[in-house]
C-alpha cells in the first residue's frame, strides 16, 4: 500500500487573506481543508419608572448591550460562512470565543431584565408572530436554500456521503415546506370581509405632541379626528377630581421646587388650590421623553411649558364641545383620605355637572355600579376585566376595555356577536393597528393616535388562495433551485462515477476541475506526491499526469 500527502493549492487571494485574518488571526496562507469532519458549534418603547420617581429610560442600554452582541455573533456566523464557502479550516481566535461568551451572557442578563420588569410584554412576540408569518416564512425558507450550497460543497469534498448532513438538510426543508399549514394570521382573509378601521381613542391625549393629561394633549389629539378622550383620575383633598397618572406629583410637576418637603406624598393629599399651582409642562421640555421638543416651534414650546394639572370637569366639557367620549379610569383615594368612602359619588357628581351628554361618556367603576346605573342610566357601562358574557349582561355592561394581549380572536367575535363594544389598549404601533383591524375590533386606546391615523388600510392583507398560491410558489422553487445546487456541486462526482469507476479521490477531481477552467488567471502550484514504500516492499512507479494522479493498489 502506498501513502501519500494530500495535495496542497495555493492561490494569491486578499479576500481570502482578510476572511482568515479577522475571522481566526491567522495571517499566514494555509491549505484549503477537504476533511468532511470539521465540526463547526456556534452558541447559539417603554420608559421606566423607578423608585426615586424619575423617569429614565431603561430600555436604550438593554436593547443597545442586545443588539450590539447580536450584531458580533451575525458578523463572525457570517464569516464561518464564507469560511466553510470557501473550503478553509474554521479557527475561531481565543478573543472572539470571549466575544461571543459575553454577547451571550449580556442577552441571557437582558432577557432576565426584561422578563422581571415586563413579563406581560412577551406576549407580543406571539402576536408578531401573526403579523409577519408569512413572511417570516418566506425569509427562513430563502436562508436555507442559499445554505443549500454550502451543503452540497460539504459533500462533494467529502470522502463518504455524509448521510447525517443530508437526512438534517432534508427534515429542514421538509418542515419549512409544510410549516404553513400551522401559520394563522387575521390579515389572511376575504377582502370583502374586512370591516371598518377601529376607532381611535387618545389614551392621556397624545402625550407624544404634548404633556400627557393636559389639556393642550386632548386638543392635539381631537385635531388628529380621535373618537374619544381617555384620562386616569384622582380625587383631591377637598374633593376635586383630577388628572394624574402617578401616585406623586414629582414627574409631571414642579412640585419638588413649589412644595419640597410634601414631593413624596400621594397626589391625593393636595388641595386643588395647591394642584392648581403647580406647573405641568416643564417636566416635557426638560425630559424630552419622546424626542419631539426639538420639532416644536416657539409658540408652540410656550404653549407646553405653562400647562397646569387638568381636572375631571375641564375634559369632560372639552370631550362635549368636540362630540367626543370621554373614558377614564379612577383611583381610589388611600384610607386616611377624607373622601375615601364617597369617591363615587364625587365623581358622578362631576359627571353630571359638566353638561356633558351621558351616552358620551364610559364608566368604567366596578363600585357602586349599580347606584351609578340607577343615577346616571344613559352612562356606557364599561368594564376593565374580562368576564363571562352573562356577567357582562346581567350588570348592564355594554363595553369591555381590554389590554391588547387579554383578547384573542375568538372573544373578539363572540363579543361582535353579542353587541359587546371592546377596545384594546394601548396600541400604539402601525402593524399592531392593522393586525386588530383585521381581526375585527372596533376600536382602540393609543398614545400615538397621529401615527395611527396615517394607517388607511391594513399593511398587507391576501386573501387565503392568493397565500396558498404563494406558498406553494416558494415550495417549488426552492426545491428546484436545491436539487440544482446539489446537482451542480456534485457533477464531476456524478460523471466520475457514470464512467464505471467504483472509488475515487476528492482531491483529483477537484484538482482536475479547476485545471480544466482555462479562464480563471490563477497560479496554482503543485507539490509532487510523496510516496512512502511499506514493509511487504511493493513500489509504485506510475507517472505523474498533470491532471491528476492515478489510483494504487497493492
Amino acid at each position: 500500500m502506498v501513502k501519500h500527502q494530500p495535495l496542497q493549492v495555493y492561490e494569491r487571494q486578499l479576500c481570502l487573506s482578510c476572511l482568515t485574518g479577522i475571522y481566526g488571526c491567522r495571517w499566514k496562507r494555509y491549505q484549503r481543508s477537504h476533511d468532511d469532519t470539521t465540526k463547526v458549534s456556534y452558541p447559539v418603547t417603554k420608559f421606566l419608572y423607578n423608585r426615586s420617581g424619575e423617569w429614565s429610560d431603561g430600555t436604550v442600554p438593554i436593547l443597545a448591550a442586545t443588539a450590539a452582541g447580536f450584531t458580533y455573533i451575525a458578523f463572525l456566523m457570517i464569516l464561518a460562512l464564507c469560511h466553510a464557502a470557501v473550503g478553509q479550516q474554521l479557527n475561531l481566535h481565543w478573543l472572539h470565543k470571549i466575544g461571543v461568551t459575553a454577547a451571550l451572557l449580556t442577552t441571557i442578563i437582558s432577557v432576565i431584565s426584561v422578563t422581571q420588569m415586563w413579563g406581560e410584554e412577551w406576549d407580543v412576540v406571539w402576536i408578531s408572530l401573526q403579523a409577519t408569518g408569512p413572511f417570516l416564512h418566506i425569509g427562513a425558507l430563502a436562508a436555507v436554500t442559499a445554505l443549500a450550497w454550502l451543503m452540497a460543497g460539504q459533500v462533494a469534498r467529502a470522502e463518504k456521503t455524509n448521510i447525517c448532513l443530508i437526512l438534517c438538510m432534508f427534515v429542514v426543508l421538509l418542515t419549512l415546506y409544510f410549516i404553513p399549514l400551522s401559520i394563522t394570521s387575521p390579515c389572511i382573509m376575504e377582502r370583502g370581509s374586512l370591516k371598518a378601521a377601529p376607532t381611535i381613542i387618545g389614551h392621556h391625549g397624545a402625550p407624544m405632541l404634548a404633556p400627557e393629561n393636559s389639556l393642550l394633549s386632548f386638543n392635539r389629539a381631537l385635531q388628529r379626528n380621535v373618537s374619544g378622550l381617555e384620562a386616569d383620575v384622582t380625587i383631591s383633598l377637598d374633593g376635586v377630581p383630577f388628572l394624574m397618572r402617578d401616585r406623586t406629583l414629582r414627574r409631571t410637576t414642579n412640585v419638588r421646587r413649589v412644595f419640597p418637603e410634601r414631593q413624596y406624598d400621594d397626589a391625593s393629599l393636595f388641595n386643588w388650590t395647591d394642584l392648581s399651582s403647580l406647573n405641568a409642562g416643564q417636566w416635557f421640555l426638560k425630559d424630552d421623553p419622546f424626542w419631539t421638543v426639538q420639532y416644536m416651534s416657539m409658540s408652540e414650546r410656550w404653549s407646553v411649558g405653562n400647562q397646569t394639572v387638568c381636572s375631571l370637569e375641564q375634559m369632560l366639557k372639552l370631550a362635549a364641545r368636540s362630540k367626543s367620549s370621554a373614558l377614564f379610569t379612577l383611583r381610589r383615594p388611600p384610607p386616611n383620605h377624607p373622601h375615601h368612602h364617597d369617591w363615587v359619588n364625587l365623581t358622578l357628581d362631576t359627571v353630571l355637572r359638566a353638561g356633558i351628554p351621558q351616552w358620551q361618556v364610559m364608566w368604567t367603576v366596578d363600585s357602586n355600579r349599580e347606584m351609578v346605573r340607577k343615577a346616571a342610566p344613559g352612562l356606557q357601562q364599561t368594564s376593565v376585566q374580562k368576564l363571562p358574557l352573562d356577567t357582562l349582561h346581567h350588570k348592564g355592561i355594554s363595553r369591555v376595555l381590554l389590554r391588547y394581549n387579554q383578547a384573542s380572536a375568538q372573544d373578539i367575535r363572540l363579543y361582535n356577536e353579542n353587541n359587546i363594544s371592546l377596545t384594546l389598549h394601548s396600541v400604539n404601533k402601525p402593524w399592531l393597528y392593522s393586525l386588530l383591524w383585521c381581526s375585527g375590533v372596533p376600536s382602540v386606546s393609543s398614545e400615538a393616535p397621529q401615527v395611527l391615523r396615517k394607517v388607511h388600510y391594513p399593511l398587507w392583507l391576501m386573501s387565503p388562495d392568493e397565500y396558498c398560491l404563494i406558498w406553494i410558489s416558494t415550495d417549488l422553487i426552492s426545491f428546484a433551485v436545491v436539487l440544482g445546487i446539489f446537482i451542480f456541486q456534485n457533477y464531476h462526482v456524478i460523471r466520475w462515477r457514470m464512467s464505471g469507476m467504483h472509488s475515487y479521490n476528492p482531491e483529483q477531481i477537484m484538482l482536475s476541475a479547476a485545471v480544466r477552467r482555462a479562464s480563471r488567471d490563477v497560479n496554482i502550484m503543485k507539490e509532487k506526491l510523496i510516496f512512502s514504500e511499506v514493509s511487504n516492499g511493493v513500489s509504485s512507479d506510475e507517472p505523474y499526469t498533470e491532471n491528476g494522479f492515478n489510483y494504487y493498489t497493492n
